[in-house]
């Protein structure tokens, strides 16, 4: 009975004894792997060493984030400068219409200008031949009248009107004053007495100011 005992004994010691060498033998077939195969050793530290590094998506956002900006302040520079220039154009555009048309104004009104002493003689033609109306007026005469009245209203249809001149106020806007004469009245003071040449305006602009003669 003694002597089982210590057989039992010997076996496990045997057990423990292989145990630890095949424990031995495969940490030395570990190591063997390793220095057989360091790429690989290499690369599963650098999954390991990665597995530990924080995620880079914090960062990444970050980027987006200024490039958007970068991207948002040009997109404000050009709609900026996009808006002074259709601003400069639209002026420009709005300039030339203007000057196009005082240009048209202008040439207009030299040319009525040039006609306004042709309308003073039909005027006192058309005066002259009125006067003789009924008394034998030749049809010559009439036709003067006519003539005059057409070319008065062509005038007046391109903007051409008569300076208002003698019962009313003396205006240095409207009226050039060639004479004066003591007035009659009170009420006659400071007006228009006598037209010597007719005053005309264009447009709302005065081409030439009433000649006149004003009570004192």
């Amino acid at each position: 009975m003694g002597m089982n005992q210590k057989e039992k004994k010997d076996t496990k010691q045997e057990h423990q004894t292989e145990n630890q060498n095949q424990q031995e033998q495969q940490g030395d077939g570990q190591e063997h792997h390793q220095a057989e195969n360091p790429e690989a050793t290499a690369e599963e530290s650098d999954r390991d060493e990665k597995a530990k590094e924080p995620s880079g998506e914090i960062g990444d956002i970050s980027e987006y984030k200024r490039k958007i900006e970068a991207l948002q302040k040009t997109l404000d520079e050009t709609n900026d400068k996009f808006l002074r220039l259709f601003s400069e154009f639209d002026n420009y555009r709005k300039r030339v219409t203007k000057e196009r048309l005082e240009l048209s104004r202008t040439a207009a009104e030299s040319i009525i200008i040039a006609l306004l002493p042709v309308l003073d003689d039909l005027e006192r033609a058309s005066l002259a031949a009125k006067e003789k109306t009924g008394k034998g007026a030749s049809e010559e005469e009439e036709g003067v009248v006519l003539i005059y009245n057409k070319f008065k209203s062509i005038l007046k249809q391109k903007g051409v009107e008569e300076i208002p001149a003698v019962g009313h106020d003396f205006d240095t806007d409207l009226h050039e004053a060639v004479s004066h004469q003591p007035a009659e009245s009170k009420e006659q003071k400071g007006k228009v007495v006598e037209e010597m040449q007719k005053g005309y305006i264009l447009n709302g602009k005065v081409i030439r100011y009433a000649r006149v003669v004003v009570a004192n």
